[in-house]
């Protein structure tokens, strides 16, 4: 069954199903998505909650394990299962079938997928999950609906402006679902709820940190390796965590690695950036990254980035500020080929 992420939280109060399978890209929607599953498990009597990343080495036999084994603390128990290359590989295949059609005892399962490539999405393992669990495709926002999205994002919190100051709000953060909920929700710690004019929604869009994020992101694409320093340096004195740096830049690289898939198949490197929801500047940008990065290097770099997360949660030994300093370092200095 698909759901629509409007329709997941009217459904989770009839209570939480065997699995939910979150597919795509768009990390404001997953956030949100397994916030309210979390939400909903929490109120009705999980109180365990279990995270497994799948990675190279993984051992598929945890998920069989986890079934058997029994809680010392809840008798219901929440585990997410999180694949970020959506590649199982074939005992993965396996085990993904498997649970579909046998759920875990006493237990709601949240499968946690990117946007998949057309051999995965006609694949057995993701047709068992499509016929037999809860699908909810994150569904990004297009340049043409953004301002409409942030329209709707705001009344929810009393707030409404002109049409052209949602048209600025939507270029401003340039696609960028993440950024826009983050100035729409300081948008209602600045202002009362009603309307707000366009000279106090640009003041507040546009007085901003020294340092955010996303120059971080356009700084490792353009390759410019002593701005990637300055940014890193700026944004830890400015206090920010590795989590809130760490999210816009597989915001960044999530898009490249599937432009870089495309061009390799020979495909046209515009349409590609568009179905990317790259656009305008940034395209020049996209362009030159791809002239120095490899798909390798692409891949490499978001699975560290699944480490660093690990890191920052603190379920892997390390340094997640060191780290990512080291990655955004590395990425910046490689010299096109």
């Amino acid at each position: 069954m698909r759901l629509t992420q409007a329709q997941l939280e009217p459904h989770l109060k009839q209570g939480l199903q065997p699995i939910y399978v979150l597919v795509g890209d768009e990390p404001l929607a997953q956030r949100e998505c397994l916030d309210a599953i979390r939400v909903a498990a929490t109120t009705q009597g999980f109180d365990e909650r279990t995270s497994l990343i799948v990675e190279r080495s993984f051992n598929w036999q945890q998920i069989q394990n986890f079934g058997q084994s029994i809680s010392l603390f809840s008798s219901r128990r929440l585990l997410e299962l999180n694949i970020p290359n959506g590649k199982p590989g074939v005992e993965g295949a396996k085990a993904l079938q498997a649970l579909a059609t046998k759920t875990l005892p006493d237990t709601s399962v949240i499968i946690i997928l990117p946007t998949l490539e057309r051999d995965a999405k006609n694949s057995a393992w993701f047709s068992a999950l499509e016929s037999h669990t809860q699908v909810i495709t994150l569904s990004e926002v297009d340049a043409t609906n953004l301002p409409k999205w942030i329209a709707n994002r705001l009344a929810q919190q009393g707030q409404h402006t002109s049409i052209q100051t949602l048209e600025f709000l939507a270029h401003q953060v340039e696609g960028n679902l993440l950024a826009a909920n983050q100035e729409v929700q300081k948008l209602s710690l600045l202002y009362p709820q009603g309307e707000l004019s366009d000279e106090v929604v640009r003041e507040a869009v546009l007085n901003v940190s020294r340092y955010d994020p996303f120059q971080l992101g356009e700084a490792v694409l353009a390759g410019d390796a002593e701005r990637t320093v300055r940014i890193l340096q700026g944004l830890q004195d400015e206090g920010e965590t590795a989590v809130a740096v760490m999210n816009p830049l597989m915001w960044v690289l999530r898009p490249l690695v599937r432009i870089k898939q495309a061009e390799m198949r020979g495909a046209n490197l515009t349409a590609a950036m568009t179905n990317a929801r790259i656009y305008g500047d940034k395209q020049a940008l996209v362009k030159r990254a791809l002239t120095r990065l490899s798909l390798r290097q692409l891949d490499a770099a978001l699975q560290k980035l699944v480490d660093i997360d690990k890191m920052a949660k603190g379920v892997m030994l390390g340094d997640a500020w060191l780290e990512i300093s080291r990655l955004c370092f590395g990425l910046a200095k490689v010299r096109s080929r």
